[in-house]
Formats: C-alpha cells, structure tokens, sequence
C-alpha cells in the first residue's frame, strides 16, 4: 500500500537519508529503530511532506506523493503524529481532537476515539497543556485518527513517558490495528515497545537502512548493537 524507492532527502548541503526503499503492507505494521541522529525523523517528516524529498517516489495505493503538501499527503490517507506530540496546550482535549476534522471524513468525533483512549472522555473539558506527558501523546494519536487515515505514522511516540504508560499505548496500537484496518509506521528507541507493535523492524544508520527484518525472525542482540552509543 505504501512504497518507498530510492528516496533521498537533503538537509541544506548535508545528504542525510540514502536511497530509502520499504514497503509497508495494508494493517502491516512497521518500526524504524536507529539512535539518536541517525535519520528516524527526518524519514517520516519526508513521507508527511514536512521535509522535501531530493529524490526518489513515495507511493500511497498507487498515487504519488512526493512533491504534494502535507495537508494533500493528509487526504490521500497518511496522518502523522509528531515527535514531542504538539498538541494545542490552551485548546481543551475536545476541541483538539475537532481540529483534525477538517478533511471532513468525520462529522463530528467518532465514537471508537473515546473507546480506545477512555481518558480523553473524562478529560475531554480539560485543556491539553494540563495532561500528562502519556496522556497527550493519546490525544495527539486521536487528533490523527479523526482524518481516517489508512497508514497511521509516529514519530518517537514513547519520548518522556513512564513505562506504564508506554504499554497502554502499545495495547491501544495494536487494537487500533485490528479494529480499524490501519497501518502503521513508528521510529523508535525503545526496542520493546517497537517489538510490541511492529510485525517488521528497519533498522536505520547514518541514513541508510542497514537491515529490514520480520519481528520472527529478529537477532535481538544484533538490533542492539545499533541503538547503543
């Protein structure tokens, strides 16, 4: 569903993601692990259009996205949830889940947003600068999933959130997954909470993708050896 080839992006002079290529099935999901500095953002800012790409296709079902704005790569079916989540800190919850409506596939909010993050329900009048870290990284997942995308995409979803918290979203992932057909794209450092969500793990270094590997059949320690400094 989502096809990457030879993707290559630039910051200024500086060649920072090399010849990407993946592909990402419909309800698959995949984790980009790497550390710090070795291009996890800078590849999912690239695919929502926040970044130009230098080169290279980005494909959703068939329709080419490189060179479309973010708000076009949003109405083809990519949502994107950034890293340090941005939620609108003076807005309450409710109205910032309303500010992803406006691609209008939704009327009003749908009633799945409050089953999987019962949270969000009984804060929903609370503005979302008062929230716990975790607590807005749910609402910054349910403001995405009100544009109705096909391929759901986080960028380091687990920053500054306390473990029980993390597996709660992992679980909320994965039923997200199941109920609603979706796909998902996520760059992480905490291995098990990639391994938790993700059927296939890429690898990243120094922005290239240096092994692409199905979660059955992973070398943990080789992983590993990646993510430590």
């Amino acid at each position: 569903m989502l096809h990457i080839s030879k993707l290559n992006v630039y910051y200024g002079e500086s060649h920072v993601i090399h010849d990407a290529a993946f592909e990402l099935a419909p309800g698959a999901a995949i984790a980009v692990v790497g550390r710090n500095g070795m291009g996890k953002s800078t590849l999912l800012k690239a695919l929502i259009g926040m970044i130009p790409t230098k080169s290279g296709s980005i494909k959703l079902e068939g329709k080419e996205l490189v060179g479309l704005p973010s708000y076009n790569r949003v109405q083809a079916g990519l949502a994107y949830v950034p890293q340090g989540r941005m939620i609108f800190s003076q807005l309450t919850v409710e109205e910032n889940i309303l500010t992803g409506l406006e691609t209008a596939r939704y009327r009003d909010i749908p009633a799945f947003i409050y089953e999987f993050f019962p949270v969000l329900r009984e804060m929903k009048n609370r503005k979302g600068g008062n929230l716990s870290g975790g607590q807005q990284q749910q609402l910054a997942i349910a403001r995405a999933l009100v544009s109705k995308p096909r391929v759901l995409i986080l960028d380091e979803p687990t920053e500054g959130i306390q473990p029980s918290i993390i597996k709660e979203i992992a679980r909320s992932l994965n039923a997200l997954r199941k109920e609603l057909g979706i796909a998902i794209l996520v760059s992480e450092q905490v291995l098990s909470f990639a391994l938790e969500v993700a059927d296939r793990l890429l690898v990243i270094d120094r922005g290239h993708i240096v092994r692409a590997v199905d979660k059955s059949n992973i070398d943990i320690e080789e992983v590993r050896s990646f993510l430590t400094v």
